[in-house]
């Protein structure tokens, strides 16, 4: 098989909003420019597209926008094509890289079922590929079923009722099923994982365009109901998922649990009990296991500060912080896309920027969101956070990204949280989204770009109509973070209307703050992707190992190995 890539075509020959799971490939088959292309490109007529594997926009000539195509092709004359094309990199062998589960036979019936707190994508995908390779996985999340979730979720929203265990950062799918829900990332695997985590989505009903968007993303509006699919192919393999079920604690119930190196010997058959309790009623419950997955998302505080009080090695990292812009969609399209617009079938146009500020510190956009909204992801309370999401089609009136700055546990030092050890970066959060809660007057506080620049309270939004997920106040977001951060956005800022026309106009609306980019603690682990404890696998984007929806389900398959392999070697 032969891999095209850099096969470009005007996007009036090709309206992708036609292509399908089923018709993709006689649609790219049957279109005569294409072929054309092709032909020109290998010197022959003998071939088929077997294939879409990429395809984005290029949009950097606003005239003449094209899509640009990776394909696989299969010729009867292939060698000929590539020995004619040896130094060629547009143009080269290629095979399906096929993810392969590993298989596991198991005599010894003392082995438990893995336990795994968190069920956003690494603690799912961790579930889903430990129960295919013959385990039953108990999966311990505090949040709700993604549909009562969405309840709480909204009524938060709207009558400003949080739900400090099912919210945008708790319950079913993690806080990634409250966002754009994207997929890429920039994570390297020549092992097929990634593509293994493209496919499960789609087959427990994310849409086709995944497979080959070079930018994919499934949208909220899909997301909860993927992820429910997920879970019941989970519990059909003989699963269970504990919801409304906060984890507490752990023990050991056998010695010599604790290993003072990660590179000990970690074949020894501990047993912990795993300490829950439930949300519902009250009740202290446990469950036994050999090995525990730690899968909590980046916003379980309560369980980064028991963990800090045990054994467990943690070390606080650095992460970013910031807050939301909000512009037209139309701004944005027009800026991208020259006189071409969304009749010609074009996606609603992204951005992605970075700058470098004169104080030393980088800037960047972060999560953006096409035709989306800006929301309120607040997970504790007199505490403000802001995130983003669209659906799927990205239709919204505005489009929002956050623009955060980098920060250091230097800088949560300096912030006088140093006392706090690994965890002040938590507290750093903390008193930032303190202080925004406090300028909303328990709202978002918002506020125009040009009141934020003269570091003075907005009295009104003007024009701008904001499209935020819950209440909204007026206020002065210099208040809301540390200058250093104000003072490089605005610099930033300055620099993104060069570059988009109309990104810093005087209008648009600025909301904060952002501040869970990221985890603010990683806890170490070895090869084996466990702990310095025995039998504890810290994954996902909690512990430090994820930035993403993707990243996150493929670490979760990664660990999902590492505990099928420490389960089979135990010995007692």
């Amino acid at each position: 098989m032969i891999r095209l890539n850099q096969v470009k075509l005007a996007i009036e020959n090709l309206d992708i909003n036609t292509l399908n799971k089923d018709n993709h490939l006689d649609i790219l088959n049957n279109n005569q420019e294409l072929n054309r292309k092709i032909k020109s490109i290998i010197k022959t007529s003998s071939f088929k597209i077997h294939k879409l594997v990429k395809l984005s926009l290029d949009a950097r000539d606003k005239k003449k926008l094209q899509y640009i195509l990776t394909l696989d092709i299969k010729s009867s004359v292939e060698k000929v094509i590539l020995s004619k094309n040896i130094n060629n990199n547009n143009i080269m062998s290629t095979n399906d890289i096929i993810y392969k589960i590993p298989k596991y036979i198991f005599s010894d019936k003392s082995i438990t079922s893995p336990v795994i707190i968190g069920s956003g994508p690494a603690g799912y995908f961790a579930g889903l590929y430990l129960s295919r390779m013959g385990f039953k996985p108990i999966i311990i999340e505090r949040g709700k079923p993604v549909d009562e979730r969405i309840k709480d979720v909204n009524n938060f929203w709207e009558n400003n009722i949080l739900n400090s265990e099912s919210n945008v950062s708790f319950g079913e799918g993690g806080a990634g099923t409250f966002s754009d829900g994207k997929l890429n990332t920039g994570v390297k695997d020549k092992t097929g994982r990634i593509r293994a985590v493209i496919d499960d989505f789609i087959n427990f009903g994310a849409p086709f365009d995944i497979s080959y968007l070079s930018k994919p993303h499934i949208g909220t509006d899909e997301l909860g109901n993927v992820m429910k699919n997920l879970r019941k192919e989970i519990e059909n393999s003989g699963g269970q998922v504990l919801f409304n079920s906060r984890f507490t604690g752990f023990s050991y119930i056998t010695e010599s649990c604790l290993n003072n190196s990660l590179n000990d010997d970690h074949t020894s058959g501990n047993r912990l009990s795993i300490e829950y309790i439930s949300n519902i009623d009250g009740q202290i419950k446990h469950v036994e296991t050999n090995s525990l997955i730690l899968a909590t998302g980046h916003s379980a505080r309560d369980t980064f500060k028991y963990l800090n009080e045990t054994k467990i090695n943690m070390e606080p990292k650095p992460f970013a912080i910031g807050l939301r812009i909000e512009h037209p969609s139309d701004l944005i399209n027009k800026a991208q896309f020259g006189d071409f617009n969304l009749d010609k079938g074009l996606p609603t146009a992204d951005y992605k920027m970075t700058y470098h500020a004169s104080n030393g510190r980088n800037v960047y956009s972060f999560c953006m969101c096409p035709g989306g909204y800006v929301v309120n992801a607040s997970s504790d309370n007199e505490q403000s956070v802001v995130n983003g999401m669209s659906n799927h089609s990205r239709d919204g009136r505005n489009s929002n990204s956050a623009i955060v700055c980098n920060v250091t546990p230097d800088d949560y030092i300096n912030e006088g949280f140093g006392e706090y050890g690994v965890l002040s970066g938590v507290e750093f959060q903390k008193k930032f989204e303190k202080a925004a809660f406090k300028e909303g007057k328990g709202f978002i506080p918002v506020q125009l770009f040009s009141d934020y620049k003269a570091d003075r309270a907005s009295v009104s939004l003007r024009e701008f109509k904001p499209d935020i997920k819950g209440k909204y106040s007026l206020g002065n977001l210099n208040n809301c973070l540390p200058a250093y951060v104000n003072n490089a956005i605005i610099e930033a800022i300055a620099d993104y209307d060069r570059k988009l026309k109309g990104f810093g106009d005087d209008n648009v609306v600025l909301s904060g703050v952002e501040t869970r980019t990221s985890s603010p603690v990683k806890i170490p682990r070895n090869e084996q992707f466990m702990s310095n404890l025995t039998g504890i696998f810290p994954c996902g984007e909690g512990a430090g190992y994820a930035g993403g929806i993707t990243s996150a389900a493929v670490d979760g398959i990664k660990v999902a190995e590492a505990v099928a392999e420490y389960l089979f070697n135990l010995t007692y």
